[in-house]
């Protein structure tokens, strides 16, 4: 009797959460009695996956907040190895988080496990001495950008350009009238959606500024509205600590539990967090400006590294500044509120931003969850 495939998985943050989400789904459509375990998120356990471990523990971002919970990391990592030679899955799929899923990969690809990894590691962005450990962890690459593969041409590691998800699921037009009746706005009301990062070490660092900024601008457009969905409770908590704090309980602020592309879909422009919001925002066809801090210890070394002038996901794929990025002592208030307040007033420039983010989503969309599966599936049908 053939045994049913068995898949693990490690996915630590929301935004691979929702990519492996997609990805198991699409795989069950094919062996819906595959078998799917490791590390993952409430997406991914709603598909049928057996989270061994939370996957809280590892949404943890930049080098000081990383070092803060190395030891209980690398413990969870060490186990997870010897649980999974133990068990031998037929293949191995890390989505994203390379720092913990190459080290993973690279020792169960040495023990005759093939190993895949959802999302290139962004070697294109920084870090590029990166490659020869990919090569030797890696066995095959789900890329989301269409420029990736290049980058392994004549290397042993496979590249597969599959699109990026949110491209497929977010539609090509969206009725912001439509959308803005949905949320109780105003029609002819200005609105700005203002998403301060989707971890409690983002809120950290940006929620006071967003929230000065958003004062700032109130000064100059009194009839501003101001849409901030949170994804967590305690997010949400952290954004009121900072309203107490700044006192800002009067300022029309619109809260949300989730719900991020309504916001955007609803907003006349968007400030947000540098990260996979920045490209929801772009496939929502927003106008934006990118901010973001960090510790000052995390900053140095990222900066030390980056070698690209963008850090923005929309201005990469454009290939140019398409909208304007603030990054740690130059994201102030002052700054992201003069940036807003010139897209709110200059049409033709939202116009333009528009027309880039379309062609940037017809691009990306590629029906990436089977272009994936189909990608995966050869490595467990010559297991059958």
């Amino acid at each position: 009797m053939r045994q049913a495939p068995r898949i693990a998985m490690v996915a630590g943050e929301a935004s691979s959460d929702q990519l492996a989400a997609h990805l198991v789904g699409a795989l069950k459509r094919h062996l819906p009695e595959a078998k799917f375990y490791g590390i993952g998120g409430p997406k991914m356990q709603r598909e049928g996956f057996e989270s061994l471990w939370p996957a809280e523990m590892l949404a943890v971002r930049g080098y000081a907040e990383v070092l803060r919970h190395y030891r209980a990391i690398t413990a969870m990592r060490r186990q997870l190895l010897r649980r999974l030679l133990k068990d031998r899955p037929d293949v191995f799929i890390g989505v994203d988080g390379s720092d913990f899923n190459l080290w993973l990969e690279r020792r169960l690809k040495r023990n005759g496990i093939p190993t895949i990894h959802f999302v290139s590691p962004s070697i294109w962005a920084w870090r590029k001495n990166r490659m020869n450990r990919i090569i030797q962890s890696v066995s095959h690459i789900l890329a989301l950008y269409p420029f990736e593969p290049e980058l392994y041409q004549g290397t042993a590691v496979k590249c597969s350009y599959v699109g990026h998800p949110l491209a497929d699921v977010i539609p090509l037009e969206i009725d912001q009238r439509a959308v803005r009746e949905r949320l109780g706005v105003a029609a002819e009301r200005p609105v700005i959606a203002l998403l301060p990062g989707s971890r409690q070490s983002e809120l950290h660092f940006m929620a006071e500024t967003f929230i000065e900024t958003a004062r700032l601008l109130l000064e100059r457009y009194p009839t501003l509205q101001f849409l901030v969905p949170l994804v967590s409770r305690e997010t949400r908590q952290q954004f009121e600590t900072a309203m107490w704090k700044l006192k800002a309980d009067e300022l029309p602020f619109t809260l949300m539990f989730g719900h991020a592309a309504d916001a955007v879909a609803a907003s006349d422009a968007v400030l947000v967090a540098s990260g996979t919001a920045t490209l929801e925002t772009a496939l929502v066809g927003r106008p934006m400006v990118i901010a973001y801090k960090m510790s000052p210890w995390s900053w140095r070394l990222m900066r030390s590294m980056r070698y690209l002038p963008w850090v923005g996901l929309p201005n990469i794929l454009a290939g140019r500044y398409v909208v304007p990025e603030f990054l740690q002592d130059e994201a102030t208030p002052e700054n992201l509120a003069q940036a807003l307040g010139n897209l709110l007033v200059d049409r033709q420039a939202r116009a333009g931003i528009s027309r880039v983010f379309d062609g940037i989503h017809r691009l990306l969309r590629q029906d990436t969850a089977q272009k994936a599966a189909d990608a995966v599936l050869p490595y467990l049908l010559q297991k059958a």
